[in-house]
């Protein structure tokens, strides 16, 4: 399986519209991050979760020709926004497009693309085909995906397990029950948004506690905002086997 991060950062992320600080004045391409999202190639299947605003931008860049699914984490716009861009894949499968999300991101979906749910469409509006799941394994394309229920303050979310590959973004807490599915993974995808406390987000103090305590080989922070600092500065703060995530990164497990 190769995991490539679409987009490590949020929509506090960098570069932002005005700022002078030094993230956002970086010339490291690792400081340069997009909406969050991953891609899946595994056993010939291509995955994607969440279609955030910079979807088009990020299949572009990683010249994506197959789509068999798109897998959501919850309703946020950061988070499902580009999800129109799906029709050109309709086009070049002639296919329906699967998508898997909990009933309630299902019903932000539908009020936010009402046109793609209507039952008489309009030529050339994207094609999907929706799967309701819950907190229960599902396949997606002969795939095992095991769904993780953590809250992003008050809204519950869905992170993923897939293999020995675990993903998880937008959270604040997650319980013991939920955490033993994490448990054993090797690879550990993990929200660390900045430094300073946050409502609805791991600091990099907290998410470096739970990557430790799950003991994966390898653990990589995303949804990073330009709060966290510099990529190459935070990296020489991390225990070993954690880092920074960055755009366009591959991971292979």
């Amino acid at each position: 399986m190769i995991i490539t991060l679409l987009g490590t950062g949020t929509s506090s992320g960098v570069p932002l519209i005005g700022c002078d600080c030094e993230v956002c004045r970086s010339v490291d391409f690792r400081d340069k991050r997009l909406r969050s999202s991953i891609h899946l190639a595994v056993d010939g299947r291509s995955i994607v979760v969440d279609t955030g605003p910079d979807f088009r931008q990020q299949v572009l860049r990683l010249n994506l020709k197959q789509l068999d699914a798109v897998l959501f984490t919850h309703e946020h716009k950061d988070h499902t926004a580009g999800m129109d861009e799906v029709r050109a894949y309709n086009f070049r499968s002639g296919q329906d497009m699967p998508i898997y999300a909990r009933p309630s991101v299902l019903a932000q979906l539908q009020r936010e693309f009402a046109y793609i749910f209507a039952e008489n469409k309009y030529p050339g509006t994207p094609r999907i085909q929706v799967n309701e799941v819950d907190n229960e394994p599902f396949d997606v394309a002969g795939v095992r995906i095991i769904p993780i229920e953590v809250m992003h303050h008050k809204l519950p979310v869905y992170g993923y397990r897939i293999g020995d590959f675990t993903y998880l973004t937008d959270l604040n807490y997650i319980s013991e029950q939920e955490l033993t599915k994490v448990m054993g993974t090797k690879v550990l995808v993990l929200d660390a948004l900045q430094r300073n406390s946050h409502i609805s987000h791991f600091t990099l103090d907290q998410a470096v506690a739970v990557a430790q305590r799950v003991g994966a080989e390898r653990t990589y922070f995303t949804h990073i905002s330009h709060n966290l600092g510099l990529h190459h500065e935070v990296e020489k703060e991390l225990p070993a086997g954690i880092r920074l995530g960055y755009d366009g990164m591959k991971i292979q497990v």
